[in-house]
């Protein structure tokens, strides 16, 4: 017989779906949280319920908003001419933080990962290219992750993106290698956007 009741055990599990939480995480998780007034944790469940009910996604750039088309993609601001590529739509805020960019942006929803089992079929990869081919894109920025997953993916955009006679570049220095785009500060992030090279 389980030292953990079977609730527990059932929410723990639940837990280690969540990215980079393992058992012994989840478990601190959701200890913490059973100590909490109930009224804390209707609150939280309202608001995770609320979130998936009215966060939609862009029809154009495929990141989370609450409106369609998103503010940036609706801002007649932007340079339409320059479309940063990123893996998933909280990237996007780090990038703005920045002030570095004023182009737009395309979400692919995740990397090409061999190893995971994750192609590009699977990314809005073909979306992409029809953008590419009815906008009137000059440069495509690619905002990956410095790691195998970023390398892979960048390597078939360039393959994609090389042949409709656009401009490939690719964020510079700042990024140490091995880093995850979403801990860079704005600094860090700023010097890798304003120097980024061509591929």
């Amino acid at each position: 017989m389980s030292p953990t009741p079977h609730a527990l055990e059932r929410l723990i599990r639940e837990f280690t779906k969540l990215p980079g939480v393992g058992p012994k995480t989840a478990e601190r998780l959701v200890y913490h949280l059973l100590k909490q007034p109930k009224v804390e944790l209707e609150a939280l469940a309202e608001s995770l319920t609320k979130a998936k009910d009215e966060v939609i996604t862009c029809s154009q750039c495929f990141r989370f908003a609450d409106q369609n088309p998103c503010p940036i993609c609706a801002d007649s601001r932007r340079d339409k001419s320059l479309l940063c590529v990123v893996a998933e739509s909280q990237n996007i805020p780090i990038i703005e933080k920045t002030s570095a960019f004023h182009g737009l942006y395309h979400v692919l929803g995740g990397m090409v990962s061999p190893l995971e089992g994750v192609t590009p079929d699977q990314l809005t990869m073909k979306e992409l290219e029809a953008r590419l081919k009815a906008n009137g894109v000059k440069e495509v920025i690619l905002a990956f992750s410095p790691n195998v997953d970023g390398e892979t993916t960048s390597l078939y955009l360039v393959k994609v993106v090389k042949p409709l006679g656009i401009k490939v570049t690719r964020l510079a220095r700042g990024l140490p290698v091995g880093a995850e785009l979403e801990y860079a500060d704005e600094v860090t992030l700023e010097s890798a956007i304003t120097g980024r090279r061509e591929v």
